[in-house]
């Protein structure tokens, strides 16, 4: 950015100004709230969110320095208007794999079914009766680490962490686990995929190709 571009420090003071203002309004809604599903508090917290970042924004562009906070938005750009501090919270994992050796797969679940009689009677030999016995023995995170060891290839995978007013009674969701999520409800989100290698390797390529060429990257 050119100098001409730069924001000015009135500028950037003003935007300071307008997160102090943006924290007092959000605190006063949060104290004066009407349950925990206030819609007051919801447009306060989404306007320091909007405040905060403007002042992010113009900070770094003036000074190239940033903020130590961030207001939690999911990647898909749904905004977040669950609870502002959660009391409880859920962690949702997708994970997904090829069968890429199915031998290697169902040799893994034979080892573990020569010593474990629970596991002997769920494995039946192919693929499916494998992934039972090692899901069973294995907790997920080890599985993911070891995958080419199982004979599986890693796809894309997913974590989010989605708020709640309250902890679910226990087997209250078991009958349908994965229903229900509202993506405004996610603080966090945290995404694994190659195409995120392609896209960096991409730009890797223009790199290079701009440096042959004699030009630098802006």
């Amino acid at each position: 950015m050119s100098d001409a571009a730069l924001p000015t420090v009135a500028e950037v003071r003003a935007a300071a100004e307008a997160v102090k203002a943006a924290i007092d309004r959000h605190l006063a809604a949060v104290e004066s709230r009407i349950g925990d599903e206030d819609p007051a508090v919801y447009a306060a917290f989404n306007e320091l969110a909007a405040a905060a970042e403007e002042y992010d924004e113009l900070l770094y562009d003036r000074y190239d320095e940033v903020t130590p906070f961030e207001i939690p938005t999911p990647e898909d750009g749904a905004p977040y208007r669950g609870p502002a501090e959660p009391a409880a919270f859920s962690v949702l994992i997708r994970r997904d794999y090829t069968v890429a050796k199915p031998a290697r797969l169902i040799a893994q679940a034979d080892r573990v079914a020569r010593h474990d009689r629970e596991a002997e009677r769920v494995h039946d030999g192919g693929t499916a009766g494998a992934l039972g016995v090692l899901f069973g023995e294995y907790e997920p995170d080890e599985i993911a680490s070891r995958a080419k060891d199982f004979g599986l290839e890693e796809g894309d995978s997913t974590l989010w962490i989605a708020a709640s007013h309250e902890a679910a009674e226990p087997g209250e969701w078991l009958g349908s686990p994965f229903a229900g999520i509202d993506p405004q409800d996610v603080l966090h989100r945290f995404d694994v995929s190659s195409v995120f290698d392609d896209d960096e390797d991409e730009d890797e390529d223009e790199d290079d190709e701009a440096a042959e060429r004699g030009f630098a990257p802006a």
